[in-house]
């Protein structure tokens, strides 16, 4: 299974037939089109005509079904092939003349009913389309494509989650060269901190022994040479990374959660490993080397689902 990007864009054009009427006065077409980017959780924005609230139930539902993480904007824009026939509604517009012309009279003002002023009144314009049908076989038809265009959204996140991986395992490579650079210097950095914990033996014991200083100053230097455990942790988590990236699916938090672990044991590598000297500061270049392509590979993930 592959991982998925949040990054997708799928759109599907469809013309509908008027089933009653081979015209082409009766064609309705309509564009379809779902875009995602990253987000920390799944937020679905709808964007469909008015009218549609049972079909808009239904699209959430399904967007919500198929997908997990991501900002999702669905779009729904509706267009028909050629106007629909307007027609004026007599009775209204006979009325509105019939009210112009008992007020002129009464009052004894002057003027002429204004046609383009009359049709703009509420209800005086009427069209002959089938609105409630219209929708019902909009809704309909967006019904039988939501499920291919979810489908080709999941492919495109499927092929831009392959990039990432790509990238990623890249990142691991080139830790995993670092952490190997830091295990090959420990034999010489604990040679350097034995050295500097002989001389300060000397100066310790001195004409008067002193055991007590003596044990907290090897304790202190035994902690601060010791990086072992911090290269095989990273060592175990670079492997984890690279089994969940094999596996695939919903694992986005979860790498997510290892890098800032990675990032961990970097810092710890860090503070152990200053202020020794010599190879210790080829040390530390490795160690920000490491902190640098953990933060790279932060920044990846964030488009990981």
């Amino acid at each position: 299974m592959p991982i998925y990007s949040m990054t997708g864009f799928a759109r599907v054009q469809v013309r509908i037939q008027d089933r009653e009427q081979d015209r082409d006065q009766d064609q309705m077409s309509y564009t379809l089109s779902l875009k995602s980017v990253n987000h920390r959780f799944l937020d679905v924005q709808l964007r469909i005509p008015n009218g549609l609230d049972a079909l808009e139930v239904e699209l959430r539902k399904a967007l919500k079904d198929a997908l997990v993480r991501g900002h999702v904007d669905l779009t729904l824009a509706v267009d028909r092939a050629t106007q629909q026939k307007a027609g004026y509604n007599r009775e209204v517009v006979a009325s509105y003349v019939a009210a112009f012309n008992a007020a002129r009279d009464e009052f004894g003002l002057r003027g002429e009913p204004d046609l383009n002023a009359i049709l703009r009144l509420p209800g005086a314009l009427q069209s002959d389309n089938r609105g409630e049908d219209d929708l019902t076989v909009l809704a309909e038809s967006v019904r039988g494509q939501i499920g291919p265009l979810l489908h080709e959204l999941k492919i495109m996140r499927a092929r831009e989650g392959e990039a990432l991986a790509a990238v990623l395992n890249a990142t691991l490579d080139r830790l995993t060269e670092a952490t190997n650079g830091v295990a090959e210097l420990r034999p010489e950095i604990e040679q350097r901190f034995q050295d500097r914990l002989a001389q300060r033996l000397t100066a310790a014991v001195g004409p008067e022994f002193n055991r007590q200083r003596l044990l907290e100053e090897v304790a202190v230097i035994v902690e601060r040479s010791d990086v072992a455990e911090e290269l095989a942790r990273m060592h175990t988590h670079i492997g984890h990374f690279r089994e969940l990236l094999a596996a695939g699916g919903e694992v986005g938090k979860k790498l997510d959660f290892l890098l800032q672990e990675m990032n961990r044991e970097a810092n710890t590598m860090l503070s152990k490993t200053g202020g020794v000297g010599g190879k210790g500061t080829r040390m530390t270049e490795l160690g920000l080397a490491m902190k640098a392509e953990i933060e790279k590979a932060r920044e990846q993930i964030q488009n990981v689902e």
